[in-house]
């Protein structure tokens, strides 16, 4: 199904002036709403993931990570109308369906971890953990902003299942993107070094 473009006509309209701004299905609320505050942070996701591509990630990751901000367009369509009503634009399970299979296709390529992973490595690799810490802080507004109201049913697996696909894109900005030496440029944790 084909959905109409939005157009901008006017960057400004005066009228969040007052503090407020329109959610989806017109009504107004305050410009710090949790609702506003959960959209906004996956707004700034995509920022940061676009911050991530500019460091040259490698192929085919940089074209999913371009899919996925598109997704994460629809991921702020779903919230930022109220409710689970199906004529608007939903998040399915197909989109979460489609992390997973990424993730099991880039984790096969790393080599397995025997410790956790600090952020960092190459440029590339740093965003992408960053994008992912950005990613979780979505996720606790969506499961706060859930916990009072309602909110499409894949939003939060959708973003789950992101946090765990930024994380092994990261592993594998760490080895030229390729998979070649399964993240052999990861910053492993080393508990206890700084006593010792």
């Amino acid at each position: 199904m084909i959905r109409a473009m939005v157009h901008l006509n006017r960057i400004y309209t005066r009228t969040g002036d007052d503090g407020t701004t329109a959610l989806g299905d017109g009504s107004r609320v305050a410009k710090h709403d949790l609702r506003v505050a959960a959209y906004g942070t996956v707004d700034e996701l995509s920022s940061t993931i676009g911050l991530a591509l500019v460091q040259g990630v490698a192929r085919p990751f940089d074209e999913r990570l371009r899919a996925i901000q598109n997704d994460l367009f629809d991921v702020g369509s779903d919230l930022c109308v109220p409710g689970a009503g199906a004529d608007r634009l939903r998040i399915l399970p197909s989109y979460v369906r489609r992390l997973e299979e990424w993730i099991d296709e880039v984790n096969a390529g790393l080599r397995p971890l025997g410790s956790f992973v600090l952020p960092g490595g190459t440029p590339a690799a740093a965003w992408l953990h960053f994008a992912r810490t950005v990613c979780r802080r979505a996720e606790r507004l969506v499961s706060e902003l859930a916990g009072r109201e309602e909110v499409g049913a894949e939003v939060l697996p959708y973003l789950n299942r992101l946090s765990d696909l930024l994380f092994v894109l990261a592993r594998a900005a760490n080895d030229g993107g390729d998979g070649g030496d399964g993240g052999e440029a990861d910053v492993l944790w080393e508990p206890g070094k700084g006593g010792a």
